[in-house]
């Protein structure tokens, strides 16, 4: 089944690191596809940033599971209203009918509780160091954590340069409305478009998003 996840704005002050790819990564983009180059011309910056929190992350898109982006930022304000910081402590702070308060479904709240409860080895992976597959084996584990969920994680939080997330149903549409006229394309044709991003369809999706939203996204 289909995940789909509430995406926010990026706001300025959360904004921490670039990849150190991004500009040789446009300009293959411009080279290789020109409609992706007419999008990078378009919505130039802001480029793509990670927070460098995983466990931040890995709430956050329980929260936006199945849900619009504004019920998503709605539930997700009432989270961090109820704590100066998402961490471990601040989640085991919080009774399951206090965060239930916040919008949560029962569902979620437990969902985040196997978080906290696999934080002890999840904080400890070098997760820099893994595969792109090794992350998604480390991940999988996870209750309510789906293969949409880990692209999110590797585009914006690890920064991989090479993630084509098409369980995303917004890439999906954005690629069949720029290169079929927004008929509908199977996976095969999708990955076919996708073969003239390599090594960088991260960065290709990235403006996709923007195309879709000119809001930067931002997990």
């Amino acid at each position: 089944m289909t995940e789909f996840f509430g995406i926010s704005s990026i706001h300025g002050d959360d904004l921490k690191t670039t990849p150190s790819y991004w500009e040789e990564a446009k300009a293959h983009l411009r080279k290789s596809d020109s409609i992706i180059a007419e999008l990078i011309d378009q919505y130039e910056e802001p480029p793509l940033h990670s927070k460098g929190e995983l466990f931040e992350t890995l709430v956050r898109s329980i929260v936006g599971q199945q849900i619009s982006a504004i019920a998503a930022d709605a539930i997700w304000n009432r989270l961090t209203n109820r704590m100066e910081v998402i961490n471990v402590e601040g989640i085991q702070s919080l009774s399951d009918e206090e965060m239930r308060t916040t919008g949560l479904s029962y569902r979620k709240i437990e969902y985040i509780r196997g978080i906290v409860d696999a934080w002890p080895h999840l904080s400890t992976v070098s997760w820099g160091q893994l595969s792109d597959d090794e992350v998604r084996t480390e991940l999988i584990r996870l209750r309510g954590i789906g293969p949409w969920t880990i692209n999110m994680i590797l585009i914006f939080n690890l920064l991989r340069p090479n993630i084509l997330p098409l369980g995303d149903i917004g890439v999906v549409r954005m690629m069949e409305k720029l290169y079929a006229g927004k008929k509908p394309l199977d996976q095969q044709e999708l990955l076919e478009i996708g073969e003239k991003w390599q090594p960088y369809r991260t960065v290709a999706t990235w403006y996709l998003w923007r195309d879709l939203d000119p809001e930067p996204v931002e997990y």
